[in-house]
């Protein structure tokens, strides 16, 4: 099997085709959002709930092959539904854990059902779990332009307050932010990155894109906004880097990407000074000042 693995010599050409270039501005675009995103994620220790979202997802996809829409748009709904039902249920990091384990099983069971009725797409569902950069359409790039300015839009409101309430939740509280109604908001944006995401690396994969990222920014500064910066380069690179691996050696474009940021993760995981190592809120910035 390893013997079918070689060089590709004309991999330059295959990068340009259209296919190609659209796996590159859908990459790239899924980049962005979930490095601008990721920051929220890891300080909010909402790690489990982003892979809980992707999973919920599945069935959403699968439902979506049933019914003959677009897995997006299947993806979307319950990613969207599981986020709003997280949020409501569970204000605390202990609830949000209760309500996101029971809300996932209960998804995965679904899941399970529509798998098992949707047998004649069993390669549809392996591009669900597993990703597939290379099927990104002109249709979806527009789509993913679309969620990812209404991400960077809300961003932009939200992001002052988010980051107070992420930080020390309960003074946030004190002084008057609505903190279930801003927890909830990011857990719909987080749901719209992880509709994207799946494409590029899966719902298997996808703590690789949404939280390693911002996860190793983290280890470098405690500044929101370079960890932000820090963490979408690190994504940009992994999906670009990934791309043009997979085309040279012709394998699936989720595994480098995947494998590109673990060695980033791991090389700065490796310089990083043991004290911070030792440190689970070494990256986490005080508490900004609201008026």
């Amino acid at each position: 099997m390893l013997g079918a693995v070689s060089f590709q010599s004309d991999w330059w050409e295959v990068l340009q085709s259209g296919f190609m270039r659209n796996a590159l501005i859908g990459g790239c675009i899924v980049a962005v959002a979930a490095g601008l995103l990721g920051y929220f994620v890891v300080i909010r220790q909402h790690a489990f709930a982003a892979h809980a979202l992707a999973h919920i997802g599945f069935p959403g996809a699968t439902g979506a092959i049933l019914i003959g829409v677009p897995v997006t748009l299947g993806l979307a709904v319950f990613t969207i539904v599981g986020a709003l039902a997280i949020g409501l249920l569970g204000k605390r990091v202990s609830d949000r854990e209760i309500s996101t384990g029971t809300i996932l099983a209960f998804a995965t069971g679904l899941g399970v059902l529509f798998n098992s009725l949707a047998t004649k797409s069993a390669n549809t569902i392996t591009n669900v779990l597993f990703g597939n950069l290379l099927a990104i359409s002109d249709d979806e790039l527009v789509t993913f332009g679309l969620i990812a300015a209404a991400i960077v839009l809300a961003l932009a409101i939200i992001a002052r307050p988010l980051t107070f309430a992420s930080v020390n939740e309960r003074v946030a509280e004190a002084r008057g932010l609505p903190i279930r109604a801003l927890g909830v908001a990011f857990l719909v944006l987080l749901a719209l990155v992880i509709t994207m995401a799946v494409q590029v690396v899966g719902t298997l994969l996808l703590f690789a894109l949404v939280v390693t990222p911002s996860a190793t920014a983290l280890r470098l500064t405690a500044r929101p906004a370079m960890v932000a910066l820090l963490g979408t380069a690190i994504a940009l690179v992994g999906v670009v880097a990934g791309l043009v691996l997979a085309t040279m050696f012709n394998l699936p474009p989720s595994f480098f990407v995947v494998t590109v940021v673990f060695v980033i993760w791991l090389t700065v995981l490796a310089f990083t000074p043991a004290h911070r190592r030792a440190a689970p809120d070494a990256g986490k910035p005080r508490s900004p000042a609201l008026p």
